[in-house]
C-alpha cells in the first residue's frame, strides 16, 4: 500500500474542488536530459576509478559504419566530427529504426571502454540536435565515454504533445518503453563493432521522464545497462496525469498571486525550518512539517483579499494542493511537499518559480501547463482510439480512475520487482528534490519502499535513494543541489563501493556557498554541533 503523509491536512468533501498545480511540459522536456544539479562527472578527480582513462581506438574508419546492418535498421549514416573547443574528435553515428525512432551514437577517437546514455522529457519527440542533448553528449565525450540518445519514436516538431499516436499507434508503445531499449541495443552492438572489443559497463543517467525511462530499463531490461541513475522520476506517468486534472477542475475558482504565495512560502518555514533541530532554510524532511494552511497562514477578514492573507476558499484550496488526489475517500496520489512554494527555478535563479510556475498559465487564458500535458495524454495515449475532443473536466475520480489502467501497463515505470536486475549485479541509484513542485517527491519515496519490502534483505545493496532537502526539480531550489550521482554510481558498479553519502554543492554567482552531504534514505544529515552550517564537513549521515 503506498504511503502518504502521516497527518492529512483538513478535508472538506463539501467545498468546491479547488487545488491547483500546474506544471509545464517544457520544464519536463527541458531538464529530462539534465543530470540533477547538472553537475555529471564533477566528481571524476575523487572517483575510486579513473573512467576518464581512453586508451582504446576504433577498428574500422568511421565511415564503415555507414554500412552497418541489423534488422530494426531502415536508415543509417557516418560521419567523422572534427576535434573543436575542447570535444575530441569523434564518428557519430545517426539512422532510423522501424518503424521511425531516430537514433544518434556519439563514438570518441579515444574510448574509455564504456557506454552512456540519456533519456528524454515530457511526451519526448526531442531534435537529437537540440543545444541541451548536445551539451550532454559532449560532456560524455570528454571523459571518453560512447554517448547514444533518441527522440523515442516521433519528431516533436511536427506532431506536437502526444499526437504522434495519430499517424501511428505504434509510436505509442516506442514512446513508453520501445524505443530506449532498442536504440540502447542497437547502439551497443554498433559501439562494439567500430572498436572491435566488448563494452566493459553499460550506465544510464537522465531526470524526470528520463528517470521514468531509467527505470523502466531496471525493470524490464535489465541486461541493458550496469548503472542506472534515475533523477526526479516520472515514474507513475498516469498517477500524476489523474493528479493534474484533480488541480485543474478548480483552477480558476481560487487564484492565488505571487504574493500570496511567497508569504504562504515564509510561513512554512517559520513553522518548520528548525523541526530537524538547525535552522538553515531548509526542510530536510518535510512529512515533520505539520502545516495546514487553512490552520496556520494568516486568514483574510471576510469579503478582502490582499497579498498577506488567504480566503478561506484559497486555503482549502492549497491544503488540497498538499494532500493530492482522492478517489472513492481515500487518498490515490501525493501531493506536493512543505517547502516547495516558493523554490528558485530549475535552473537555480530567478523569480516567480516554485509553485507560481506552476499554478498558473504563463498567457492569460492559456491552459496551464501540466493540464496541457495531462490532456493530451488522456486524449491520445489513454483513450483507445484516441479522443482529440476529450472533455477532462468530465473526468469523474471515483468512476474513471481505471480508464488509465491500461495506459499505466505501457508507461508506469512501478514495478518494484528488480529481482532480475539486482541478479545480472546491477546498480540503481535514484533521487529526488524534497523541494519538487513539479513532480512530487513521495512518488520516488513510496516506490522505493515498495522495492524495499518487494527486492527484501540486501535491497540497499543494489538501490539507494536519495532525497535532497530543498532541490527543485532535478536542479535549483533553496538547498545545495549541484552532485554527481554519476562518479558514485561508477564507483559502486566498477569497484562495489555503495554510496553512503554524496556532496552537494549551493552554487551563487558562480562561488559555492554551502556544501551538505545527501544521504541514502532514510538516512538524514545532521550538524556535529559545532563547526559552519555550510560546511558539508560539519554533518553526519544518522538514523532519523
Amino acid at each position: 500500500m503506498k504511503r502518504y503523509r502521516r497527518k492529512q491536512i483538513h478535508q472538506y468533501k463539501s467545498a468546491p474542488e479547488v487545488a491547483v498545480i500546474a506544471f509545464g511540459a517544457f520544464f519536463l522536456a527541458a531538464v529530462a536530459a539534465v543530470p540533477a544539479g547538472a553537475q555529471v562527472f564533477s566528481d571524476l578527480e575523487t572517483a575510486l576509478v579513473d573512467y576518464s582513462k581512453s586508451d582504446s581506438e576504433p577498428a574500422k574508419a568511421c565511415e564503415a559504419l555507414g554500412r552497418f546492418k541489423s534488422k530494426d535498421i531502415l536508415q543509417i549514416k557516418a560521419e567523422t566530427v572534427s576535434a573543436a573547443d575542447g570535444v575530441p574528435a569523434f564518428c557519430r553515428v545517426s539512422g532510423l529504426l522501424d518503424p521511425e525512432i531516430a537514433f544518434e551514437v556519439s563514438l570518441p577517437e579515444r574510448w574509455n571502454g564504456r557506454f552512456y546514455m540519456i533519456g528524454n522529457g515530457g511526451h519526448a519527440g526531442e531534435a537529437l540536435d537540440d543545444p541541451m542533448r548536445v551539451s550532454q553528449i559532449t560532456e560524455a565525450l570528454e571523459v571518453g565515454f560512447a554517448v547514444a540518445q533518441t527522440n523515442t519514436g516521433h519528431d516533436a516538431r511536427r506532431e506536437p504533445g502526444a499526437t504522434f499516436v495519430l499517424s501511428n499507434p505504434q509510436k505509442a508503445v516506442d514512446y513508453a518503453y520501445r524505443a530506449v531499449h532498442l536504440t540502447a541495443v542497437t547502439a551497443k552492438n554498433i559501439t562494439k563493432d567500430y572498436y572491435g572489443k566488448p563494452i566493459a559497463y553499460s550506465y544510464w543517467n537522465s531526470c524526470s521522464n528520463g528517470g521514468r525511462q531509467g527505470l523502466i530499463e531496471a525493470q524490464r531490461y535489465p541486461e541493458d545497462f550496469d548503472g542506472i541513475v534515475a533523477n526526479a522520476p516520472w515514474l507513475d506517468q498516469t498517477g500524476f496525469t489523474i493528479g493534474a486534472m484533480w488541480n485543474q477542475k478548480a483552477l480558476g475558482a481560487a487564484p492565488v498571486s505571487a504574493e500570496k504565495m511567497a508569504m504562504l512560502a515564509g510561513k512554512v518555514m517559520e513553522k518548520c525550518d528548525a523541526v530537524d533541530g538547525l535552522a538553515d532554510g531548509l526542510i530536510d524532511d518535510p512529512r515533520r512539517c505539520d502545516f495546514d494552511p487553512i490552520r496556520d497562514a494568516p486568514t483574510c477578514d471576510q469579503g478582502t483579499d490582499g497579498p498577506d492573507c488567504l480566503t478561506l476558499p484559497q486555503a482549502m484550496a492549497l491544503a488540497r494542493v498538499y494532500n493530492g488526489p482522492y478517489s472513492n475517500g481515500r487518498p490515490f496520489f501525493p501531493g506536493f511537499e512543505p517547502g516547495s512554494e516558493a523554490v528558485m527555478n530549475l535552473f537555480g535563479g530567478g523569480t516567480g518559480s516554485g509553485w507560481m510556475n506552476v499554478i498558473v498559465s504563463a498567457q492569460p487564458g492559456a491552459k496551464p501547463a501540466d493540464f496541457g500535458l495531462a490532456e493530451n495524454t488522456m486524449r491520445y495515449l489513454v483513450h483507445k482510439p484516441p479522443k482529440p475532443d476529450y472533455d477532462c473536466m468530465a473526468f469523474d475520480f471515483d468512476r474513471d480512475i481505471h480508464l488509465l489502467d491500461d495506459w499505466s501497463g505501457l508507461a508506469d515505470a512501478k514495478d518494484p520487482d528488480l529481482s532480475k536486475f539486482r541478479a545480472r549485479g546491477g546498480r540503481l541509484l535514484m533521487t529526488y528534490g524534497w523541494a519538487d513542485s513539479i513532480l512530487q517527491p513521495m512518488m520516488g519515496v513510496n516506490y522505493y519502499e515498495q522495492a524495499l519490502k518487494e527486492n527484501g534483505p540486501g535491497t540497499e545493496d543494489f538501490f539507494r535513494l536519495f532525497m535532497i532537502p530543498g532541490m527543485a526539480h532535478c536542479s535549483g531550489g533553496t538547498g545545495p543541489d549541484r552532485h554527481d550521482p554519476m562518479t558514485a554510481v561508477i564507483d559502486w558498479v566498477e569497484k562495489g563501493k555503495a554510496p553512503e553519502s554524496i556532496e552537494a554543492r549551493k552554487v551563487e554567482n558562480n562561488r559555492v556557498v554551502r556544501t551538505r552531504p545527501l544521504c541514502p534514505y532514510p538516512k538524514v544529515a545532521r550538524h556535529a554541533g559545532e563547526g559552519s552550517i555550510d560546511d558539508a564537513s560539519n554533518f553526519r549521515c544518522v538514523e532519523p
